[in-house]
């Protein structure tokens, strides 16, 4: 990648680089929501580049509620309206310089859902994760399920209570089996819990019928995002046999709000984990589909700094999104501009490295020590979890910014 430079003051440590320049949808001041670009501590206003013909897109495009319209214009336009917007940002007699009005204060900006989500999809796919919670739920002698090698194992989530960074939620109720007893009681979650994960964004249609190869899967996927799979453990453990998680995961789910491309995270290519036994031909894959991306959960408690409790990377999960989207549609599943297909928790093989409270307190038995002397064993009402992530490579930097949101008690 040739080395690049922008006018505009931005910091070294900006996950919104010039290598980087994300879409997302912002509002000034309740006004209009519309399509803008992340560079710095600024948003570009894409509709204010096409008023001036500065991009050769209609301003159309760019006053929606959501990307999906913008990005079903196909990779071919999308990746050239971020291409002359690097341009842009980067000559130094650039007419953008004549515009500083097209240049807005992210602190001024109040960000909305990237996209409108017809379909969300979780998966399952860290081995060090599912190996985790399989002895913790099941046996510790055979924690993988005999099918978790062979296949990326995912569920159907719920779309419509995803929300974007910043927007508060309830603690769960449900029904929980008590410990020691055969009948369930209703009541709230008494142990609510983060998943760490990062989703992707569906950009390309699909038909019934059709399946995407492993080759191809990449055509089909716009962008990244940090995603948080809010997850409530108690009521999980009594409902998740037979058909999997439902009421424990379906209260809420934490998205960030800017949309990184693939192309800008080209540099962190990596190569994913030997998968053994061997995958099946239409699992099977080239070349390096795995992203060094590092990631980090913090906590914060009411009056108290905020906390790392977590820190790994996505590099080491064990199916990859193109064997993920192969295998959703291996029975002619179609999917959709829009859709959200996320990772699973993103776990590596030490305790500090494990994505959510589950793991990091091994279910609550070994609490985490805050600074003020008190514990968490699952979080706790008014904490707010951030989850942030990044790449790194020599001077490039790619970042996610982050997803924020705060547990309020339960509705009575």
């Amino acid at each position: 990648m040739k080395e690049l430079n922008s006018w505009l003051a931005i910091d070294r440590d900006s996950d919104f680089s010039i290598y980087n320049l994300p879409f997302g949808v912002f509002s000034i001041h309740g006004g209009q929501r519309q399509i803008g670009m992340a560079i710095g501590d600024k948003i570009v206003n894409l509709t204010g580049l096409a008023d001036n013909e500065l991009l050769p897109i209609s301003s159309f495009f760019f006053r929606k509620d959501y990307l999906n319209d913008f990005i079903g214009l196909g990779k071919e336009v999308t990746k050239q309206v971020r291409l002359e917007v690097q341009q842009l940002l980067s000559e130094e007699n650039s007419p953008l310089r004549n515009h500083p009005d097209l240049l807005i204060n992210q602190v001024e900006a109040a960000m909305h859902l990237p996209v409108k989500i017809g379909d969300y999809t979780d998966f399952y796919s860290s081995k060090e994760h599912a190996t985790n919670v399989g002895k913790m739920f099941r046996d510790p002698e055979h924690a993988l399920l005999p099918n978790w090698k062979h296949i990326p194992v995912g569920y159907h989530g719920r779309a419509s209570s995803i929300r974007v960074s910043g927007e508060p939620f309830h603690r769960p109720m449900g029904q929980v089996l008590p410990d020691g007893s055969d009948e369930p009681v209703f009541q709230a979650s008494a142990q609510v819990d983060f998943e760490l994960e990062m989703g992707y964004i569906i950009g390309r249609e699909s038909k019934l019928g059709d399946r995407i190869n492993t080759t191809d899967a990449e055509d089909y996927i716009f962008g990244k995002v940090l995603f948080n799979d809010w997850s409530a453990r108690d009521i999980q453990r009594w409902e998740y046999v037979p058909l999997g998680p439902f009421l424990s995961k379906s209260f809420a789910s934490s998205m960030s709000p800017w949309v990184v491309t693939m192309e800008a995270l080209e540099p962190f290519r990596v190569a994913g984990p030997i998968q053994e036994p061997k995958v099946l031909p239409y699992l099977a894959y080239s070349g390096d589909r795995n992203f060094d991306i590092t990631l980090e959960v913090g906590l914060k408690a009411a009056h108290l700094d905020e906390q790392i409790f977590c820190r790994t990377n996505f590099k080491y999960m064990y199916w990859n999104m193109v064997q993920q989207l192969a295998h959703h549609t291996i029975n002619g599943c179609d999917v959709h501009i829009g859709d959200l297909m996320a990772s699973g928790t993103i776990s590596g093989s030490t305790k500090g490295t494990y994505g959510s409270m589950l793991e990091l307190t091994w279910g609550g038995s070994q609490p985490i020590q805050m600074n003020d002397g008190t514990t968490r064993a699952f979080v706790e009402d008014m904490d707010i979890v951030t989850l942030r992530g990044y790449g790194v490579k020599k001077d490039i930097r790619v970042g996610f910014g982050s997803v924020s949101a705060q547990l309020l008690p339960c509705k009575e």
